[in-house]
């Protein structure tokens, strides 16, 4: 009898995975860490979803429960893979619960990380209780409370939202593009305008990254129908007069210095690699890319092959990535598992 394959991260990508193996008959073990499924989109509490406008718990949730309802799909939450040895085809997992397990081969949709904005302390963030993160927005659209000022509940009637924090940053390390940030950010303006028809909402940028079809629907929507304004600036510092929060910088396209007062500061946060991805690497014995996320081997060759045979990746794993295209991959990686095995199979 075949032995199942193994998928660490319980997130789009994990999901998506499981999925086309349990439609095809193959079984699967769903390893997650956290105690429950659906990773950043669900834990994180994400409102509406890029580019679907889908609430992140129907459409995240929706794959959590096919995933749970599919009987070829064993899930074990609360749990880390701690040693995997073997080859393609025989490889054994020890997992921090205690469980050992056999597979023919894994999967690895283990995720990213969101950037801590405290590594960028001089934009005020926990300095000043107004200034959030994207996420902490998103969350305070889906449970339902409104956008409101953390210091006292009230309704901010000017927003600005800082772009690239934590992203495109070499002082801090952070060389890389994280890919979503400009498309997210343009589409909660949006949102906090839905709610707030009297605030003033401001994005700061150094480039606009919209990419692909998001332009018209985010970028250009959000200026003709909503009324965003966009400024092309360089922030220097985020401070307090004691009432308003104030962003100071310089105009890069009129090379003025400005100096404009708001209610609550939102930081677009970027995406980091997994915090564990040294320890996965360690454990699954795989090469790490220069900025500490998950190598793919050939990009044009197995779908989502690592540095080590019979073990793949998907997802956010391997740098900034979109939830579609993290589903995408997910579902691909499963038929590359599939494929590899077949092949291996033949020339037994």
């Amino acid at each position: 009898m075949s032995k199942p394959i193994l998928i660490i991260g319980g997130g789009p990508a994990g999901l998506a995975a499981a999925h086309s193996l349990g439609t095809v008959g193959k079984q699967s073990i769903l390893i997650e860490k956290e105690d429950r499924l659906g990773g950043a989109p669900i834990l994180s509490g994400y409102a509406k979803l890029v580019p679907s406008g889908e609430w992140a718990k129907d459409a995240i949730g929706g794959m959590v429960k096919r995933v749970e309802d599919n009987e070829n799909v064993r899930i074990e939450t609360g749990a880390k893979v701690v040693s995997f040895n073997g080859e393609p085809g025989n490889f054994t997992a020890k997992l921090s619960n205690g469980n050992t397990v056999e597979a023919e081969a894994a999967i690895l949709c283990s995720g990213f990380t969101h950037f801590d904005s405290v590594n960028k302390p001089e934009w005020g963030f926990g300095t000043y209780e107004d200034v959030v993160t994207t996420t902490q927005v998103e969350q305070m659209i889906s449970s339902g409370q409104g956008v409101r000022c953390p210091s006292d509940s009230r309704k901010p009637k000017r927003v600005a939202i800082l772009l690239c924090v934590g992203s495109r940053d070499r002082q801090i390390g952070r060389e890389w593009c994280s890919k979503i940030c400009c498309t997210v950010s343009s589409n909660l303006a949006m949102e906090i305008r839905e709610e707030l028809p009297d605030c003033h909402v401001y994005i700061y940028y150094m480039d606009i990254r919209t990419f692909g079809l998001y332009e018209t629907k985010y970028y250009w929507r959000s200026q003709e129908e909503f009324k965003v304004k966009y400024i092309k600036a360089r922030i220097a510092e985020v401070t307090s007069d004691g009432e308003k929060l104030i962003v100071k910088g310089e105009d890069t396209l009129v090379k003025r210095p400005i100096t404009i007062p708001f209610d609550m500061v939102v930081h677009a946060i970027g995406m980091d690699p997994n915090v564990d991805n040294d320890e996965i690497a360690n454990t699954f014995g795989i090469d790490l890319e220069q900025h500490g996320f998950i190598d793919v081997a050939n990009r044009y060759g197995v779908m989502g092959a690592t540095s080590r045979p019979g073990v793949y990746v998907a997802g956010a794993a391997t740098g900034p990535e979109t939830i579609d295209d993290s589903i995408a991959q997910g579902h691909a990686a499963a038929m590359a598992v599939l494929s590899g095995l077949k092949e291996s199979a033949k020339s037994a």
